[in-house]
């Protein structure tokens, strides 16, 4: 979006939207209810340093905000009250998002629930080698991770990992209930991902592991580190 003004009259009673990838269809009665948002100023028109908005090549109306989480904004501005599912676990996201359209009666009104803990399993995994010293010996005091994987129910794994979450090879950017195995984080440091996951009160229950393959042979063209391969896997829960 950019600065610039609007006029009240250039946006049609019904207002198709297109938050983040997600469509929502509203009144133009309900973006307005609240004078003082961001959304009040943009499609009132009454506020000449209200950022314009931009359209996509449907015609929508486009915000590049959270398309998921938009539902609780809209709700909260048709029914002026706030209602969360039970298990709710996206709190800190949602604030922001309140936040952003300042709405400050919504964002005390999420501080003001309870936090829930939601129950489930995380599957932290790695594939890794051992670093090579002088003379092509192994130095197994140097581990060598390339990528620690995670896989889980979407709202656990944001609440347990946060920012280290690396989302981006996931397809699909739906519904924080349903689980992948597309993710992984922005470091590799095994015990800081242990660290995290106890912090946010999970248990480990179970891991497993493959050997090195030390005993095969070198072929031309690979690596001396290739034989040394190995994959491990670790099981957390919460109850």
């Amino acid at each position: 979006m950019a600065n610039g003004n609007s006029n009240g009259d250039d946006y049609p009673n019904i207002v198709e939207l297109n938050v983040g990838g997600v469509f929502y269809t509203t009144s133009l009665s309900t973006l307005i209810k609240e004078k003082e948002s961001l959304l009040g100023q943009i499609f009132s028109g009454q506020c000449k340093a209200a950022p314009t908005i931009l359209k996509d090549n449907k015609g929508k109306y486009f915000l590049d905000r959270d398309g998921v989480l938009f539902r609780y904004v809209l709700d909260y501005l048709r029914n002026q009250k706030l209602v969360l599912p039970e298990n709710f676990h996206e709190k800190e996201r949602l604030k922001q998002e309140a936040d952003f359209f300042k709405l400050p009666t919504m964002s005390k009104c999420i501080g003001a629930v309870p936090q829930s803990r939601e129950n489930g399993s995380i599957l932290v995994g790695y594939r890794g080698t051992f670093a090579f010293g002088r003379d092509g010996l192994a130095d197994v005091k140097f581990r060598k991770l390339g990528r620690l994987l995670v896989c889980g129910r979407i709202s656990l794994c944001r609440e347990v990992f946060g920012d280290s979450l690396n989302e981006s090879r996931d397809p699909d950017r739906g519904s924080i209930d349903r689980y992948t195995s597309r993710f992984f984080l922005k470091h590799t440091f095994l015990e800081q991902a242990f660290d995290n996951l106890i912090e946010a009160g999970f248990q480990l229950s179970g891991s497993c592991g493959s050997g090195t393959n030390s005993a095969g042979e070198v072929k031309p063209g690979m690596d001396e580190e290739c034989k040394w391969n190995h994959y491990n896997e670790f099981i957390f829960v919460r109850f």
